[in-house]
């Protein structure tokens, strides 16, 4: 037999005052600025990455090195990243997320200093790892915070916010950063980030609340989740799609220039093309993807091996560039948040977790593609490193096809 207090609502009409608090609490929740602060910090953060994307060319040519050696600038911060996400948030599971999210892009900015003024390429390499340490710590731990910062009803519109930064890397940062190496000098663009990532270090520490820990993601949280079968399938489509796009798209600059005949000068236009068109098929995964996630990312993938095949036979020209950039941007925009919502939807009781799942693959397949596409350039041509990214991408259609999507992968579990 049940006691029914004073304070129960239906027997006595009154409003429990913990339920109250938890309201009041709720409501009160409208850190906007901070939000704003987090994309600028991925912002930083992806612009910094990407950046020897469009810089290779005067990076290499300064240091003496190939097209396919410059190309570890992409491959050691992939690596040291996917190696720092499991490692970063287990290790420091209980420090306040404030303090490691202004931490580690005080980082960056020390990686972005290093940069621009190392005297030999192996600093660069070293001032990357660091990139690399950043990238690994702060995707898994603040990428996941919009939701702790606004009201529940809002933590759709504060994560696109978030997320938005990443295709505005590619749009904004890559150009600009490009642009800017192309009439001062490559260092003076990693100068800059410097500075950008300071601003934002600050910004953090002043507008960010405190965030203690919520949920330890331990080792054994990550061991099991890599168990579930729609966790191994994200796995292999994240890494075949990723290993192909990038594989191909950090010598792009290297195809524009000796194949396409683009003016050095006109690169960074380019690229621009492909960050608009990136934007707009990140808002158009958006739509997509709740409709239906596994044909999202199939459509991603088709396109993707469409654009990069057909680079050496259209390529030549610069409509045919122009246009196929847009198609790949339009299909590389969604790939991100294709690859990060498959994980989330797979292991809804750890969202930590699968955020440090999603980011260690996509990093590691990143460093894997950069690698495999600077052997291949350098033993070959550019041309030939787009033919082999679209055979990628056709297999990573073909084990989706054949593996299914979350749905198929519960039931055949069962």
């Amino acid at each position: 037999m049940s006691v029914t207090t004073g304070s129960d609502e239906h027997t006595t009409g009154r409003t429990d005052p913990s339920a109250q608090e938890q309201e009041q609490a709720e409501e009160s929740r409208q850190y906007w600025p901070a939000v704003v602060c987090l994309s600028l910090g991925i912002f930083a953060i992806v612009t910094t990455e990407i950046l020897p994307i469009g810089l290779l060319t005067p990076i290499g040519s300064d240091f003496g090195v190939s097209d396919g050696t410059a190309g570890w600038l992409m491959t050691v911060p992939g690596f040291l990243a996917a190696i720092c996400a499991p490692l970063v948030t287990v290790s420091t599971g209980r420090l306040d997320r404030r303090t490691m999210s202004v931490a580690l892009v005080v980082l960056l900015a020390v990686a972005n200093f290093l940069a621009a003024a190392s005297p030999a390429f192996w600093v660069v390499l070293v001032a990357r790892s660091l990139v690399g340490v950043t990238i690994g710590g702060f995707w898994s731990i603040g990428a996941g915070l919009a939701p702790r910062l606004v009201r529940a009803k809002a933590v759709g519109t504060a994560t696109a916010v978030v997320f938005a930064a990443v295709p505005a890397g590619s749009v904004l940062g890559l150009p600009a950063g490009t642009q800017l190496g192309e009439h001062i000098g490559w260092r003076a663009s990693f100068a800059v980030m410097g500075v950008l990532a300071l601003g934002v270090s600050v910004a953090l520490f002043v507008l960010l609340p405190p965030l203690p820990a919520l949920q330890v993601t331990r080792a054994a949280v990550l061991r099991e989740l890599l168990r579930g079968a729609d966790v191994r399938i994200g796995l292999a489509a994240t890494c075949l799609i990723v290993i192909a796009h990038f594989g191909a798209y950090t010598y792009v600059t290297p195809f524009l220039e000796q194949i396409t005949h683009v003016d050095r000068g006109l690169i960074g236009a380019y690229l621009l093309t492909f960050g608009v068109a990136g934007i707009v098929g990140n808002f158009v995964a958006g739509a997509t993807m709740a409709r239906g996630l596994r044909a999202t990312f199939l459509t991603c993938a088709v396109l993707i091996a469409a654009a990069t095949l057909l680079f050496p036979l259209l390529g030549r020209w610069d409509a045919g560039a122009i246009g196929l950039l847009v198609v790949w941007g339009l299909a590389y925009g969604a790939v991100p948040a294709c690859s990060q919502t498959w994980f989330v939807r797979s292991a809804p009781q750890a969202q930590e977790a699968a955020m440090v799942v999603f980011t260690s693959s996509f990093q590691l397949t990143l460093a894997t593609g950069a690698l495999l596409g600077g052997a291949v350039v350098d033993a070959t041509s550019s041309s030939t490193v787009m033919l082999c990214a679209g055979a990628v991408a056709l297999t990573m259609v073909i084990t989706l096809t054949a593996l299914g999507g979350p749905t198929e992968a519960a039931r055949h579990a069962r």
